[in-house]
């Protein structure tokens, strides 16, 4: 099975042979705690990307505190419930998809908040909506000549992976996501059978107008692969 997001140029899925027996545990927590969370961090960075791929979200910022900052995830969640309200409000009032991640400073001065969004949006209109701090903006442009948005999207999901996860486990940040969105912009995905991966790559190919994919990896090129044979796919925009 592939699961196919093509607004976000990409799919991903696994094989298991008809004949081949699935083992069901009941032996409780996790065998290995460190394996679990990685995981856990490899499924939010995957779905981060894809939203962010699909709506497009090519401008990263930041909003940092002044002072002492924040130490509270719950009230920097609520700090952003209320900041991207007031600036959306603020663009006119039509919602607009939008991803943020929280991360740890190296100090003790708390939380700050690296963000994506679709549109240019004027950087003193980011710092009077947040009103609490720094602000900072910007269109990626270290990609290669000619990259389209799409591109543009993508490294800037790369970027804001690497802070899904990061100080995750620290005991304040138990229970929460590891990233927020804006609701309502979630891409649809399909999800497509086939005997090998070879089928469902052609498969996807036809419903991405028949062109195969510039990036094509499989588990087997994964030293020390335990799982089932998987297989990920990526178009170019």
């Amino acid at each position: 099975m592939l699961s196919l997001c093509a607004a976000a140029g990409e799919g991903g899925g696994s094989f298991r042979y008809a004949s081949q027996p699935v083992h069901h545990r009941h032996d409780g927590p996790a065998r290995d705690p460190e394996r679990s969370a990685a995981e856990a961090a490899r499924r939010a960075r995957s779905k981060a990307r894809r939203y962010c791929a699909a709506n497009g979200l090519n401008r990263l910022g930041t909003l940092t505190y002044e002072d002492k900052g924040v130490h509270d995830p719950v009230m920097l969640r609520r700090h952003l419930g209320e900041f991207f309200r007031a600036l959306r409000l603020s663009l006119g009032g039509k919602p607009f998809p939008y991803l943020w991640v929280p991360e740890w400073h190296k100090t003790d001065h708390g939380l700050h908040v690296h963000f994506a969004v679709d549109r240019y949006i004027k950087k003193s209109l980011l710092r009077a909506v947040w009103g609490r701090g720094h602000v900072g903006i910007k269109l990626l442009g270290d990609l290669p000549v000619g990259s389209g948005k799409l591109e543009e999207a993508r490294q800037a999901a790369r970027y804001l992976s690497k802070y899904i996860g990061k100080d995750f486990d620290h005991d304040r940040m138990t229970g929460l996501h590891r990233y927020e969105v804006a609701q309502g912009f979630q891409p649809e995905t399909v999800q497509l059978w086939g005997r090998s991966a070879e089928d469902v790559i052609e498969q996807a190919s036809d419903l991405m107008g028949g062109k195969p994919p510039a990036i094509v990896w499989t588990s087997d090129q994964a030293e020390g692969w335990e799982g089932p044979p998987a297989v990920w796919v990526s178009w170019r925009g």
